[in-house]
């Protein structure tokens, strides 16, 4: 436990926690897209506002009900890890930053479609992948582009999956990076009651 709060956790998850944290992260991210929220900047006065975090309520309906119900459909699990949970904040505030970057390359990659006009859950676990792939130098491409894979199945239609893969795979190819590689680094995420950090969104990197 650090002495002060404001002081960066590292956290390193494993497998099951990081899948367990992508879920979560992709539960949030649908739930967001609901609210009509595309970019966590303002471009009006082109500043940062707040990333965000998911609310206690989030969490809670996330562990679902002893007796589920209309309100709470889940069934009861167990709440989730605190790293995984970590984990979870960090990719949300990583796909909420550079969202506007991200749909764009989204958009050009897949030619036939608005973005508007791909499934919620495709469209969020892409965000999620494409995060992942281009910023996120301690995930291997090979990793992001298998989870999400498997989130598509798990979450998404019959064709999820494959339509996932294919636009991943173009992304892959326009960013390139070996693709097991992975930086030896860690994610830092910081504690819950420190101050958030004033960000603004990179642009997004010029393809190889």
């Amino acid at each position: 436990m650090s002495d002060s709060p404001s002081q960066p956790k590292a956290i390193q998850p494993n497998s099951g926690l990081r899948r367990e944290g992508r879920e979560a992260a992709i539960q949030f991210l649908f739930q967001r897209d609901f609210q009509s929220v595309e970019s966590t900047h303002d471009k009006a006065a082109n500043l940062p506002v707040e990333l965000p975090v998911p609310e206690p309520d989030f969490w809670k309906l996330r562990n679902g009900a002893a007796d589920p119900d209309e309100l709470n459909p889940l069934p009861a699990r167990g709440p989730i890890a605190p790293k995984a949970r970590a984990f979870a904040e960090s990719l949300i505030k990583g796909v909420c930053l550079h969202q506007a970057s991200i749909d764009e390359l989204i958009t050009r990659l897949a030619k036939n479609y608005r973005l508007s006009r791909i499934a919620a859950v495709d469209r969020n676990i892409l965000r999620l992948a494409v995060f992942e792939i281009i910023h996120a130098s301690e995930v291997p491409p090979v990793v992001a582009i298998n989870e999400a894979i498997e989130l598509a199945k798990q979450f998404g239609s019959e064709d999820s999956g494959r339509f996932v893969n294919g636009l991943l795979d173009k992304v892959r190819a326009e960013f390139p990076r070996a693709a097991r590689q992975a930086a030896r680094a860690v994610v830092e995420v910081p504690e819950a009651d420190a101050a958030p950090p004033a960000l603004e969104p990179d642009p997004l990197p010029t393809p190889v």
